[in-house]
């Protein structure tokens, strides 16, 4: 009974961990994505007064 229960323990977290991976994976991309004035680059393009375009 305590193996099963060792093993759930075990399998539980091993996937936080990857859970873990993959979310500081994400952060570590959208930071990547910041430009130099930390500002997000979300790749729309504004014109000269902020506006989005078709506005």
């Amino acid at each position: 009974m305590k193996d099963s229960r060792q093993d759930r323990l075990k399998l539980a977290l091993r996937e936080n961990l990857k859970r873990r991976k993959s979310q500081a994976r994400g952060r570590d991309d959208a930071a990547s994505s910041e430009l130099p004035d930390g500002s997000l680059d979300d790749g729309s393009l504004d014109d000269a007064g902020g506006n989005k375009p078709g506005r």
